[in-house]
C-alpha cells in the first residue's frame, strides 16, 4: 500500500464521536461522591453511559468517563473525535505530556508523581488501537443561551480547535457536552449505592 492509500484509507474509516464529563460532589473533601457520563455517536447510534464511585476526584470521573466511553467500543481502528471540558485530559492528550511523565518514571517536571496514573496508564492503551482528535468544549454552556452568547462560545472553541466545525456543528456538540454533563451527575448517585 502506498503512503496516499493509507491517506484515503484514513478517511474512509468510519468516525465515532465520544463526548464525556466528569463530576465529584464535595472534591474539596475526603468522603464525596464523583459521577462520570459518555455519550458515543456512531453512524445514526447514540450510546449513552454513567457511573459513579465514592471518594474520588473530578479529574478522575473526566479520565474514566473516556476510559468507560472507549471500553465500550467492540471494534479497533476508527477515527474517534473526543470532545470535553477537562482541559486536564485534553491537554494532556494534545500536547503528550505522558510521553514525558514516561520517560521521568512517571513523574512531572517539577518531579512529583503523576497524580491518576493509574487512569492514565489504561487510557494510554487505547492511544494505538485509534486514531485520536481532541476538542475542548467550554463546559455549561446552557440551555436556552442567546445567540450571540453561543457565537462567542463558537469563537472561543474554533481559538481552542481550528476552525473545522461550522457553527450548526458546534451547537450539537455544546448539547451533547451538556447531556454528558446530566449523565455525570445523575452518575453520582450510583456511586452512593
Amino acid at each position: 500500500m502506498q503512503k496516499d492509500d493509507r491517506v484515503l484509507e484514513t478517511h474512509k474509516k468510519q468516525t465515532i464521536n465520544i463526548y464525556t464529563d466528569g463530576a465529584c460532589s464535595g472534591n474539596q473533601f475526603e468522603t464525596n461522591l464523583g459521577g462520570w457520563g459518555a455519550i458515543l455517536e456512531y453512524g445514526g447510534s447514540t450510546k449513552e453511559l454513567l457511573g459513579g464511585e465514592p471518594n474520588t476526584t473530578n479529574n478522575r470521573m473526566e479520565l474514566t468517563a473516556l476510559i468507560m466511553g472507549l471500553s465500550s467500543l467492540t471494534k479497533k481502528n476508527y477515527n474517534v473525535s473526543v470532545f470535553s471540558d477537562s482541559a486536564y485530559m485534553i491537554d494532556c492528550l494534545r500536547k503528550r505530556w505522558y510521553e514525558k511523565w514516561r520517560v521521568n518514571g512517571w513523574r512531572t517536571a517539577d518531579k512529583k508523581p503523576v497524580e491518576n496514573r493509574d487512569l492514565w496508564e489504561k487510557l494510554l492503551a487505547f492511544l494505538p488501537d485509534y486514531e485520536f482528535r481532541f476538542y475542548l468544549v467550554k463546559g455549561h454552556i446552557g440551555k436556552g443561551a442567546s445567540e450571540k452568547k453561543l457565537r462567542d462560545e463558537f469563537g472561543r472553541f474554533v481559538r481552542h480547535n481550528g476552525d473545522g466545525f461550522s457553527f450548526e456543528e458546534f451547537v450539537l456538540i455544546a448539547e451533547q457536552n451538556n447531556r454528558a454533563d446530566e449523565l455525570a451527575n445523575l452518575g453520582i448517585g450510583e456511586g452512593s449505592e
